[in-house]
């Protein structure tokens, strides 16, 4: 290139940055790209309805999200060193019910609430056990992690919803913060968010973790103590779901064990959808932001528009996928050539390999 060619030594070289993928003559950034699908969401919303923008509905998009938003953080770092948590909901239910159960038995709602946050940490804790100790693959053991918390909460509470928790922290999840428009979920999240961004943009920890998703052999040789960060990680993951779960609990005043089932898909939608590589090593929590907003809005829209339930899980799906190809197209278009070559060379090989016998 022309410009290292002019290097003169001593001089810094410049560095150049990755980017979503580079196409003809012009380089996108996936955040942009997120911006512009923003943008459309909320066209599309105020075209269905004339409500949409006004601040009780935004106050509302907000709501409705605030709980995946906070679990959406932490998997995201997880994403990136390689590694998925699919029970984070199931998490949520299973401390929502431990709350409930609790505070119907005589403990003060304080007590009870830390609790069920600890709990999501011991939750957590398990998985990190036996993904980084043990050495289970974290997408199986969290597939099994994600029914078997599900059926201890529904153990715990078959049938029944337990209510009756103060009112003061019931409002939280129905009134907003006073003098704005703005939930305390989303407060919560927004300031976990700046906390996530300096971590993980701004700090060693933060390029450990982008170090162990770009090669973790390479890392581990580094010096980083990759079974250590991804452990914590875990545990991190299992404290923010059970604190979502204490929310959920409050918004709606009442816990059910089944309370936030399915909900792993739209967190691992955010996660995609924000330009976090499922290969790991990429991905920022800016793009996060922008997803929960998009993933919010463009579920209000659709539920303007009279979409049913099922078609908009057909729109989240969609997202979904392409949240995993477009990002990666360059990645996948590689590893598909290398897969070509590496067959053509065996058969000119077996081919060969004839022809001497012959």
């Amino acid at each position: 290139m022309a410009e290292l060619d002019d290097l003169k030594p001593g001089d810094e070289v410049p560095s150049r940055r990755p980017t979503a993928w580079r196409g003809t003559g012009f380089v996108a950034r996936w955040e942009t790209l997120l911006l512009v699908l923003l943008g459309g969401t909320i066209a599309y919303g105020a075209a269905v309805s004339p409500y949409f923008l006004q601040s009780t509905n935004l106050f509302f998009i907000c709501l409705n999200v605030g709980e995946i938003a906070i679990m959406a953080l932490p998997l995201t770092l997880l994403v990136v060193t390689g590694e998925i948590d699919l029970s984070v909901a199931s998490m949520l239910g299973l401390a929502g019910v431990l709350m409930a159960e609790l505070f119907k038995h005589g403990w003060p709602i304080w007590p009870a609430m830390i609790a069920a946050v600890v709990l999501g940490a011991i939750l957590g804790a398990a998985n990190g056990f036996l993904v980084t100790r043990i050495g289970l693959p974290s997408l199986a053991v969290t597939i099994g992690t994600l029914t078997l918390y599900r059926g201890i909460a529904q153990g715990i509470l078959p049938t029944d919803t337990i209510g009756g928790f103060p009112a003061n922290l019931a409002n939280i999840g129905v009134v907003p913060i006073p003098g704005t428009h703005i939930p305390y979920s989303i407060a919560f999240f927004g300031v976990l968010a700046i906390v996530f961004a300096v971590v993980l943009h701004a700090t060693p920890l933060g390029r450990a973790i982008f170090a162990i998703g770009a090669g973790q052999e390479a890392a581990f040789f580094a010096g980083i103590r990759v079974k250590r960060i991804k452990f914590w990680l875990f545990v991190l993951s299992g404290t923010l779901s059970g604190f979502a779960g204490v929310l959920w609990s409050l918004r709606f005043a009442s816990a059910r064990y089944d309370s936030g089932v399915g909900m792993e898909l739209f967190v691992v939608t955010i996660v995609l959808l924000g330009g976090v590589s499922i290969f790991g090593g990429r991905g920022t929590i800016a793009g996060v932001v922008v997803a929960v907003a998009v993933l919010g809005c463009l579920q209000t829209a659709l539920t303007a528009d009279l979409i049913p339930s099922q078609d908009q899980n057909i729109v989240v799906g969609g997202l979904l996928l392409a949240s995993v190809i477009v990002p990666n197209a360059r990645d996948l278009y590689r590893r598909a050539r290398a897969r070509l070559r590496s067959a053509e060379a065996r058969r000119h090989a077996a081919a060969a390999a004839q022809a001497e016998g012959q």
